[in-house]
């Protein structure tokens, strides 16, 4: 991984022995991290001085089924990272599985905002959020068993519309 980017020569320095794998595309700079080892990642270039990654703005999941070339795990996870205090470049970190181990650490602990992006993840993709403290539906009701972002759910749903009474105005 060679990359300009402080973060990433960090990342290269400290956590060596990880097969960490770096791409540059149109300024964003994106870091695959194994998943056994996001959260001391994450810790890391939260509480490393000199990066100073204070603010997960973003996490969300990728379903990359049928996608044309693509021979990596089905599922991506995406987090974007921002240092508002030290002003390092935005980090986006990525984190690759397949739909037998859908499975990642919570980052609710370091962050506290994490908990409604992991419901929504979870919500539409599947993804479980190991240690989350309300890992619940947020978009969708409990009873409600695909998830609606995955592409081989399909467009026009299940059904699960056609069961419900249509609400007017006058009935209300």
């Amino acid at each position: 991984m060679v990359l300009d980017h402080p973060a990433a020569k960090a990342m290269k320095a400290k956590f060596s022995n990880l097969p960490l794998k770096g791409v540059e595309f149109h300024g964003q700079v994106q870091i695959a991290v194994p998943r056994e080892n996001l959260t001391e990642v994450i810790r890391f270039l939260r509480d490393e001085p000199g990066l100073g990654y204070d603010m997960l703005c973003d996490i969300t999941c990728v379903d990359y089924l049928n996608y044309p070339g693509w021979d990596k795990p089905r599922f991506g996870m995406v987090y974007n990272l921002i240092s508002v205090g030290v002003g390092a470049p935005r980090l986006i970190l990525r984190v690759f599985m397949n739909e037998d181990g859908l499975e990642v650490d919570s980052l609710v602990p370091l962050y506290a905002g994490a908990e409604w992006m992991e419901r929504e993840v979870w919500d539409m993709f599947g993804v479980k959020f190991i240690g989350h403290p309300d890992l619940r539906r947020v978009l969708t009701w409990e009873g409600f068993k695909p998830h609606a972002l995955r592409k081989d759910y399909p467009v026009t749903g299940l059904g699960e519309r056609e069961n419900y009474p249509v609400l007017t105005r006058d009935s209300t």
